[in-house]
């Protein structure tokens, strides 16, 4: 089962007022990367979002995100978020809003 594309047009939406948006597979679905950093993506169902390290911690107390453990090892930055924290267009826009904070705090590759 592929991404959501519903979930994607969504995103890609959002992502529309930044300029060098590019998305790529990766992950066993769809990420989105700024300026070469990736920010966020789907898997099967749920979001992923790179928020980074100073935001990881806080980002876990929202509703409906787990820690990012897509090799079975948990990675420190990234979280899920499941289909239920991303539902409303205000939700979906605070956790892509999240990742492109973070995407454009690192150097273009």
């Amino acid at each position: 089962m592929a991404h959501d594309e519903g979930s994607a047009q969504r995103i890609r939406e959002i992502l529309a007022e930044y300029e060098s948006v590019v998305e790529q597979k990766m992950f066993g679905g769809l990420s989105f990367m700024l300026r070469g950093n990736f920010a966020c993506g789907l898997t099967k169902a749920d979001l992923v979002v790179r928020v980074g390290p100073d935001r990881f911690d806080d980002a876990l107390t929202h509703p409906h995100t787990r820690i990012m453990d897509f090799t079975g090892r948990p990675m420190k930055g990234w979280i899920y978020v499941n289909p239920a924290g991303y539902e409303s267009d205000k939700d979906l826009m605070y956790w892509v809003q999240q990742g492109v904070d973070f995407a454009l705090s690192l150097p273009a590759k």
